[in-house]
């Protein structure tokens, strides 16, 4: 299998320009797509290869959102392009009480494959109005399906399989992850939603995370390592559907949790995951799950601020060392 390096700007646009030319019912619905190729560079080329499938769209979420609803539930297969997630607020009525909904209230007879592209996360100095996780909004609402991939390999195999899906998808992306680079495989595949990957093996202690908390966990897993702890780090990739199997399988062995997400701990995706293993593995814990999210708070615009409140690879070992009962590195 031969297998390049890519960007998660660059997968993601293969794997684009490979379902478009695929089918040619998938089209991409957004702002400035033809004119600068997205504001991250995410679709370069694709307006030269695909004339007219990119749609340059008025600044309106809601016309955005509901233009791409409208397509995808008359056989259209629409992606849609949010620029930034925060601007899910203006339209989630679309999202939430009719996207969600239609299939089911429809008995079924409607499919609604759209893909809300929503790049999402903190770090970029874009203050409280465009640096938010929204996910958890996503995860409590039936009949959204829920994917939030890290590395470039996940990024195209998921996006290649949420273009096929027939229910509606936020596909959650973190801006500070744009840039990270990962082998990706020139061959055709596809990773199924609700299939987690663990990322790195441990034996004292399990941490659940998904998107740019992935490779925040990674880094705490060297510092980890050094102290002589071991850490198994599972990337959920999708929270809905999600892998219980792969959580239970791991919690048991190493018998101690961490849910790490950068999302507002209050109410956040690690409160459900938390609970979910509370009541279902109990037995099996040495110790109560640990929690790591940001304050409720909105994300400062001030960059020392900012960096106080987005959890990052020190919030992970912190919380390692309170879930094993160390102090402090010395351990």
């Amino acid at each position: 299998m031969s297998v390049r390096e890519l960007a998660n700007t660059e997968a993601m646009a293969e794997a684009l320009k490979e379902e478009m030319a695929r089918d040619s019912s998938i089209f991409i619905v957004g702002e400035d797509l033809v004119s600068h190729g997205g504001i991250f560079g995410q679709f370069a080329g694709l307006p030269q290869a695909f004339p007219g499938r990119l749609i340059d769209t008025p600044i309106s979420e809601t016309a955005i959102v509901g233009a791409g609803l409208g397509a995808a539930i008359t056989g259209m297969r629409p992606f849609v392009d949010l620029h930034f997630a925060d601007f899910v607020t203006t339209a989630m009525d679309d999202i939430a009480n009719q996207a969600a909904k239609i299939r089911y209230m429809f008995g079924g007879q409607v499919k609604v494959p759209l893909v809300i592209w929503a790049p999402d996360g903190g770090g970029f100095g874009a203050a409280a109005q465009h640096s938010q996780s929204l996910e958890a909004w996503f995860l409590h609402t039936p009949g959204l399906k829920v994917v939030v991939p890290c590395f470039p390999y996940d990024v195209k195999g998921l996006i290649k399989t949420a273009l096929r899906d027939d229910d509606p998808i936020l596909f959650f992306m973190h801006k500070k992850a744009f840039a990270h680079k990962g082998p990706v495989p020139e061959e055709e595949y596809l990773i199924p939603l609700g299939k987690a990957d663990c990322k790195r093996e441990g034996t004292d202690a399990t941490v659940i995370t998904y998107s740019r908390m992935v490779l925040h966990s990674l880094m705490a897993a060297e510092v980890l390592e050094k102290e002589g702890v071991s850490i198994e780090i599972i990337d959920l990739r999708t929270l809905w559907p999600m892998d219980w199997e792969a959580i239970a399988r791991s919690v048991t062995k190493t018998n101690k949790a961490i849910v790490a997400h950068e999302a507002c701990i209050t109410g956040g995706a690690g409160a459900e995951i938390a609970s979910r293993i509370q009541e279902g593995l109990f037995d099996w814990l040495d110790a109560p799950v640990v929690r790591v999210g940001g304050p409720r708070v909105p994300i400062p615009f001030s960059p020392p601020l900012e960096n106080f409140v987005v959890p990052g690879p020190s919030s992970i070992v912190e919380a390692v060392h309170r879930l094993l009962g160390k102090k402090g590195a010395e351990s």
